[in-house]
């Protein structure tokens, strides 16, 4: 599942949501919390979320931070980056053993961060330019705060891709490698595994493309008349998490 839009709304825990995860971890239920924001580790989200009122372990959570460091790990194994982001994707990379550089990277990785830095941009750039590979946790142009949007890294990929003339390689939703990547991680199955989301650009695509049952939530950022627009379409739209705790052999909702 995905975590803003469905389980908390601006750090506000939605209801239903704690009731959801209850229900999953008594009956034994494998899940994941997947989200493409790579600022934060596992570790400070499960704190976020706790602080809202959810209790989700840290092995709950999936990242697309975690999901670049394992794609960068199977390509090229010990390899060298040059890392535009926080501690999620830093620390992501260092567990994988790869070291940080600004000399001859063999990538060039663009994450979330709230301090984006001219001088690091341009010289993410010129690595480009110079033959380092150009890898971005995720395509996400705009983040959500309670001040209205934010840019966000696909916002900041647009630019590095328009100066050195190369395209990234998006590794987070709605890439599908992500999706699989989150599937290994739990031992599931696609054929027997569901993504609930509240976007359907992300979340919903990145499931139907890699096989999974979808369900969107209207928590989030589409309404009913949104989701019609889309040449695709999830195969359940409920008004909020409340209506799954049933389905997840919880009590029923309300």
């Amino acid at each position: 599942m995905d975590m803003d839009g469905v389980l908390v709304h601006e750090e506000v825990a939605i209801p239903g949501a704690q009731a959801f995860i209850a229900a999953l971890r008594e009956r034994g239920t494998p899940f994941l919390v997947l989200t493409n924001n790579s600022i934060y580790t596992r570790r400070d989200l499960a704190a976020r979320l706790r602080a809202s009122g959810l209790d989700v372990p840290e092995e709950a959570i999936w990242t697309s931070a975690l999901a670049t460091a394992r794609f960068l790990d199977d390509q090229r194994p010990g390899g060298t980056a040059y890392v535009i982001g926080e501690a999620g994707l830093t620390t992501a990379l260092h567990e994988v053993g790869y070291t940080l550089t600004e000399r001859d990277p063999d990538y060039v990785v663009l994450g979330e961060t709230r301090t984006y830095s001219f001088e690091r941009i341009t010289h993410a750039i010129r690595l480009i330019v110079g033959g380092a590979r150009f890898i971005a946790t995720n395509p996400d142009p705009t983040g959500p705060t309670t001040a209205g949007p934010v840019p966000a890294t696909g916002s900041v990929a647009a630019l590095v891709s328009r100066a050195a003339g190369v395209e990234p390689y998006y590794v987070g939703k709605p890439n599908p490698l992500m999706m699989r990547s989150a599937l290994n991680r739990i031992d599931a199955h696609s054929e027997t595994t569901a993504m609930i989301g509240d976007r359907m650009d992300t979340d919903i695509v990145a499931g139907l493309e890699a096989g999974l049952e979808t369900i969107l939530v209207l928590t989030g950022v589409t309404t009913r008349a949104m989701a019609e627009r889309f040449p695709y379409r999830p195969l359940r739209i409920v008004d909020s998490i409340a209506d799954l705790v049933p389905l997840a052999g919880g009590a029923p909702a309300g």
